[in-house]
């Protein structure tokens, strides 16, 4: 097994490893520990094996609201056909931040992606927490902020492609809100990190809407930075997975007229406690 950083920050790349050798898989957790994205080349799983592998990190959380594999449930379908002009995923989120307990993290595996493009990009938030003045994150230790399900996945957005074409559904289930910190202890590796997104967080407890969008478009703007971010190239058979504690991540949408085919596992998380 040979691995290496993405970046300074965040990410690795694993080469000459089998997710199917129960052996490996102690180094291959330790390593998506350490570094919150890892990338597997050359897997080239079938379903069953998918499964196999996401179950070693913990129980399946069967998504509600993306099309499901049709013999296999617990596998969520990402998909854009050629014709299809929206991603899924093109606002910077965090998978599940709307739950109570939110997710561990998801385990993606590309089974057809276009010759260029279709990257996703990750955001470290604990090199991001590390990087803001001691004031600020004085500021954003006590405070928690609001995450909601509702204003991407409800009703509201019954006329968009995605729902159109079947790959998003079941917007009456879009009924999740919860209040998480806005400074978390990793519920692995003990280090403080960000926790707000700006797809799916709202605002923040106790604040107004205008003290709210100040604070949030502050930690925005600076997690955009470069220099917290990698950005992960496919290629079939490639398994990548990432931390939903501790990383942002978006799709990007710059391949017309290719399909990209995903098969996606999400794993149960818990509850998430505050830093300090």
């Amino acid at each position: 097994m040979k691995i290496a950083p993405l970046t300074g920050n965040l990410g690795a790349e694993i080469w000459d490893a089998d997710v199917r050798d129960p052996a490996q898989f102690g180094e291959i957790f330790q390593t998506f520990v350490a570094h919150s994205v890892i990338v597997l080349r050359g897997q080239n799983l079938t379903p069953d094996a998918h499964l196999d592998f996401a179950r070693k990190f913990g129980p399946i959380n069967v998504n509600r609201f993306f099309a499901a594999h049709p013999e296999h449930p617990e596998i969520a379908l990402v998909t854009k056909e050629p014709d299809q002009t929206q991603a899924i995923g093109e606002t910077w989120h965090t998978d599940h931040s709307y739950d109570e307990m939110p997710a561990l993290g998801s385990i993606l595996h590309a089974i057809e992606t276009p010759a260029v493009g279709g990257d996703t990009v990750f955001c470290a938030m604990a090199a991001a927490f590390a990087a803001l003045s001691p004031a600020f994150q004085s500021i954003l230790m006590p405070l928690r902020a609001w995450h909601s399900s509702r204003h991407v996945f409800g009703p509201d957005q019954a006329d968009t492609e995605a729902t159109e074409t079947g790959r998003i559904t079941n917007a009456q289930a879009a009924r999740q809100d919860a209040l998480h910190p806005v400074v978390i202890r990793h519920p692995l590796s003990g280090r403080p990190g960000l926790y707000v997104n700006p797809q799916f967080t709202i605002g923040i407890e106790g604040l107004s809407t205008l003290e709210s969008d100040a604070i949030l478009g502050a930690i925005y703007e600076h997690c955009r930075r470069p220099e917290f971010q990698a950005r992960l190239r496919w290629h079939p058979g490639d398994v990548a997975i990432w931390d939903n504690r501790a990383t942002w991540h978006k799709a990007i949408n710059d391949y017309p007229g290719y399909r990209r085919h995903m098969h996606r596992i999400t794993i149960e998380g818990c509850t998430l406690s505050a830093h300090g």
